[in-house]
Protein backbone atom coordinates (compact mmCIF):
# COMPACT_ATOMS: atom_id res chain seq x y z
CA UNK A 1 0.00 0.00 0.00
CA UNK A 2 1.50 2.85 -0.59
CA UNK A 3 2.25 5.96 1.47
CA UNK A 4 1.64 9.13 -0.21
CA UNK A 5 0.13 10.40 -3.52
CA UNK A 6 -0.70 13.38 -5.13
CA UNK A 7 -2.81 14.25 -8.48
CA UNK A 8 -0.75 15.62 -11.60
CA UNK A 9 -1.27 16.86 -15.01
CA UNK A 10 0.61 15.57 -17.81
CA UNK A 11 2.85 18.29 -19.38
CA UNK A 12 4.76 16.23 -22.36
CA UNK A 13 7.80 14.04 -23.15
CA UNK A 14 11.38 15.38 -23.37
CA UNK A 15 15.11 14.68 -22.36
CA UNK A 16 17.56 15.20 -19.91
CA UNK A 17 21.05 14.61 -19.60
CA UNK A 18 22.15 13.02 -16.01
CA UNK A 19 25.66 13.74 -14.37
CA UNK A 20 27.27 10.77 -16.22
CA UNK A 21 26.27 12.34 -19.42
CA UNK A 22 23.28 9.93 -19.93
CA UNK A 23 20.32 10.66 -21.68
CA UNK A 24 17.31 9.75 -20.34
CA UNK A 25 13.63 10.32 -21.60
CA UNK A 26 11.42 11.87 -19.47
CA UNK A 27 7.30 12.86 -19.15
CA UNK A 28 6.98 16.65 -17.40
CA UNK A 29 4.11 16.29 -14.87
CA UNK A 30 2.77 19.10 -13.17
CA UNK A 31 2.22 17.50 -9.86
CA UNK A 32 0.40 19.10 -6.93
CA UNK A 33 -0.55 21.32 -5.23
CA UNK A 34 -3.07 18.95 -4.13
CA UNK A 35 -5.44 20.06 -1.07
CA UNK A 36 -6.72 17.32 1.39
CA UNK A 37 -11.05 17.38 0.97
CA UNK A 38 -11.46 14.27 2.94
CA UNK A 39 -9.93 11.63 5.39
CA UNK A 40 -11.28 7.70 5.49
CA UNK A 41 -10.27 6.26 9.02
CA UNK A 42 -10.02 2.65 8.82
CA UNK A 43 -12.51 2.92 11.69
CA UNK A 44 -14.69 4.23 10.43
CA UNK A 45 -14.67 3.12 7.20
CA UNK A 46 -12.92 0.26 7.02
CA UNK A 47 -9.83 1.45 4.99
CA UNK A 48 -7.47 4.17 5.20
CA UNK A 49 -7.44 6.96 2.21
CA UNK A 50 -7.54 10.51 1.58
CA UNK A 51 -9.59 12.70 -0.51
CA UNK A 52 -7.49 15.07 -2.87
CA UNK A 53 -8.99 17.96 -4.45
CA UNK A 54 -7.05 19.21 -7.66
CA UNK A 55 -7.01 22.26 -10.21
CA UNK A 56 -9.30 24.81 -9.83
CA UNK A 57 -13.08 25.71 -11.30
CA UNK A 58 -15.53 28.01 -10.79
CA UNK A 59 -18.75 27.49 -8.38
CA UNK A 60 -20.79 27.88 -10.73
CA UNK A 61 -19.92 24.68 -12.71
CA UNK A 62 -20.41 22.57 -9.76
CA UNK A 63 -23.60 20.81 -8.44
CA UNK A 64 -25.16 21.81 -4.97
CA UNK A 65 -23.86 18.03 -3.87
CA UNK A 66 -20.48 18.76 -4.78
CA UNK A 67 -20.42 22.64 -3.66
CA UNK A 68 -21.58 21.66 -0.79
CA UNK A 69 -18.86 18.85 0.08
CA UNK A 70 -16.46 21.24 -0.26
CA UNK A 71 -17.68 24.00 1.62
CA UNK A 72 -18.30 21.55 4.75
CA UNK A 73 -14.93 20.47 4.27
CA UNK A 74 -13.99 24.10 4.48
CA UNK A 75 -11.86 24.31 1.35
CA UNK A 76 -11.93 26.20 -1.96
CA UNK A 77 -13.47 24.36 -4.98
CA UNK A 78 -11.75 22.10 -7.04
CA UNK A 79 -12.03 20.86 -11.16
CA UNK A 80 -10.67 17.06 -9.89
CA UNK A 81 -11.56 14.89 -6.82
CA UNK A 82 -10.25 11.74 -6.35
CA UNK A 83 -9.69 9.51 -3.26
CA UNK A 84 -6.55 7.47 -2.78
CA UNK A 85 -5.94 4.64 -1.14
CA UNK A 86 -2.97 5.05 1.75
CA UNK A 87 -1.69 2.71 4.69
CA UNK A 88 -3.55 3.15 7.54
CA UNK A 89 -0.79 4.78 9.99
CA UNK A 90 -0.89 7.93 7.12
CA UNK A 91 -0.90 11.02 8.55
CA UNK A 92 -2.78 14.10 7.06
CA UNK A 93 -5.71 16.59 7.48
CA UNK A 94 -8.20 18.34 5.51
CA UNK A 95 -7.14 21.33 4.30
CA UNK A 96 -3.48 20.26 4.24
CA UNK A 97 -1.53 21.22 1.07
CA UNK A 98 0.16 18.43 -0.65
CA UNK A 99 3.14 19.92 -3.08
CA UNK A 100 5.44 18.19 -5.29
CA UNK A 101 8.14 18.46 -2.68
CA UNK A 102 6.90 14.97 -1.48
CA UNK A 103 8.36 13.64 -3.41
CA UNK A 104 12.33 13.53 -4.07
CA UNK A 105 14.87 12.72 -6.86
CA UNK A 106 15.78 8.95 -7.66
CA UNK A 107 12.57 7.62 -5.84
CA UNK A 108 10.04 4.71 -7.61
CA UNK A 109 6.43 6.31 -8.34
CA UNK A 110 3.51 4.43 -10.00
CA UNK A 111 1.15 6.79 -12.52
CA UNK A 112 -1.98 5.58 -13.28
CA UNK A 113 -4.03 7.39 -15.95
CA UNK A 114 -6.60 7.10 -18.62
CA UNK A 115 -4.87 5.91 -22.14
CA UNK A 116 -5.86 7.51 -25.29
CA UNK A 117 -9.01 6.20 -26.83
CA UNK A 118 -8.73 5.18 -30.33
CA UNK A 119 -12.33 4.17 -31.12
CA UNK A 120 -13.08 0.40 -32.51
CA UNK A 121 -10.24 -0.89 -34.15
CA UNK A 122 -9.79 -3.85 -36.19
CA UNK A 123 -8.00 -6.89 -34.73
CA UNK A 124 -4.49 -6.06 -36.42
CA UNK A 125 -4.38 -2.59 -34.72
CA UNK A 126 -6.02 -3.70 -31.78
CA UNK A 127 -3.77 -7.19 -31.46
CA UNK A 128 -1.46 -6.70 -33.78
CA UNK A 129 -2.55 -9.56 -35.77
CA UNK A 130 -0.99 -10.33 -39.04
CA UNK A 131 -2.25 -10.00 -42.89
CA UNK A 132 -3.45 -12.63 -45.07
CA UNK A 133 -1.73 -13.49 -48.40
CA UNK A 134 -1.98 -10.66 -50.87
CA UNK A 135 -1.39 -12.76 -54.15
CA UNK A 136 -3.05 -16.23 -55.53
CA UNK A 137 -6.06 -14.69 -55.53
CA UNK A 138 -6.62 -14.22 -52.02
CA UNK A 139 -9.60 -12.03 -50.58
CA UNK A 140 -8.53 -13.23 -46.51
CA UNK A 141 -6.38 -10.54 -46.42
CA UNK A 142 -7.71 -8.47 -43.69
CA UNK A 143 -9.92 -11.24 -41.67
CA UNK A 144 -9.33 -12.48 -38.96
CA UNK A 145 -9.62 -16.03 -39.70
CA UNK A 146 -10.78 -19.03 -38.46
CA UNK A 147 -12.66 -17.85 -34.39
CA UNK A 148 -13.91 -21.68 -33.39
CA UNK A 149 -14.59 -24.95 -34.85
CA UNK A 150 -17.94 -25.80 -36.13
CA UNK A 151 -18.33 -29.12 -34.24
CA UNK A 152 -16.14 -29.19 -31.35
CA UNK A 153 -17.05 -26.92 -29.40
CA UNK A 154 -19.53 -24.93 -32.01
CA UNK A 155 -19.12 -21.61 -30.13
CA UNK A 156 -16.84 -19.14 -30.14
CA UNK A 157 -15.19 -19.22 -26.78
CA UNK A 158 -15.54 -15.93 -24.51
CA UNK A 159 -12.48 -13.67 -24.49
CA UNK A 160 -11.88 -14.44 -28.27
CA UNK A 161 -9.32 -11.53 -29.96
CA UNK A 162 -11.10 -9.44 -32.01
CA UNK A 163 -12.21 -6.40 -33.40
CA UNK A 164 -13.50 -3.76 -30.32
CA UNK A 165 -12.67 -0.79 -28.40
CA UNK A 166 -9.23 0.30 -28.07
CA UNK A 167 -7.81 1.89 -25.83
CA UNK A 168 -9.70 4.86 -23.06
CA UNK A 169 -8.83 2.26 -20.23
CA UNK A 170 -7.23 2.84 -16.77
CA UNK A 171 -3.92 1.49 -16.99
CA UNK A 172 -1.10 1.80 -14.04
CA UNK A 173 2.89 2.14 -15.14
CA UNK A 174 4.67 0.90 -12.65
CA UNK A 175 8.49 1.47 -11.36
CA UNK A 176 9.03 4.89 -12.75
CA UNK A 177 12.59 6.99 -11.28
CA UNK A 178 12.40 10.23 -10.42
CA UNK A 179 14.53 12.22 -12.56
CA UNK A 180 14.23 15.86 -10.94
CA UNK A 181 11.83 17.53 -9.04
CA UNK A 182 10.96 21.45 -9.72
CA UNK A 183 8.98 22.74 -6.28
CA UNK A 184 9.31 26.33 -8.05
CA UNK A 185 7.20 25.22 -11.07
CA UNK A 186 5.35 22.30 -9.11
CA UNK A 187 7.00 20.05 -11.86
CA UNK A 188 8.15 16.03 -11.16
CA UNK A 189 10.03 14.22 -14.28
CA UNK A 190 9.87 10.56 -14.33
CA UNK A 191 12.11 8.61 -16.27
CA UNK A 192 10.10 6.84 -19.60
CA UNK A 193 6.17 7.15 -20.91
CA UNK A 194 2.81 7.41 -18.82
CA UNK A 195 -1.05 6.62 -20.02
CA UNK A 196 -2.72 9.43 -20.82
CA UNK A 197 -2.94 12.23 -23.63
CA UNK A 198 -1.23 15.57 -22.99
CA UNK A 199 -3.41 17.78 -19.97
CA UNK A 200 -4.67 14.45 -18.69
CA UNK A 201 -5.01 13.94 -14.97
CA UNK A 202 -3.26 11.06 -13.58
CA UNK A 203 -2.34 10.01 -9.93
CA UNK A 204 1.39 9.28 -8.82
CA UNK A 205 2.15 7.34 -5.86
CA UNK A 206 5.28 5.63 -4.36
CA UNK A 207 5.81 2.29 -5.62
CA UNK A 208 5.19 -0.23 -3.19
CA UNK A 209 7.89 -2.62 -3.71
CA UNK A 210 11.21 -1.61 -4.76
CA UNK A 211 11.58 -3.03 -8.79
CA UNK A 212 14.15 -5.98 -9.48
CA UNK A 213 17.28 -5.30 -11.25
CA UNK A 214 16.81 -1.79 -10.88
CA UNK A 215 19.00 1.26 -9.02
Amino acid sequence: MATKGLLAKKIGMTQVFTEKGELLPVTVLEAGPCVVVGLRAVQKDGYGAIQLGFGSVKDKRLTKATAGHFKKAGVAAHRHLREVRLEADASYEVGQALKVDLFSAGEWVDVTGTTKGKGFSGQHKRHHFGRGPVTHGSHNIKQPGSIGSSSTPSRVYKGMRMAGQLGNQQRTTTHLKVVRVDPDRNLLLVNGDVPGHKNSVVLVRDSTRQPKGKK
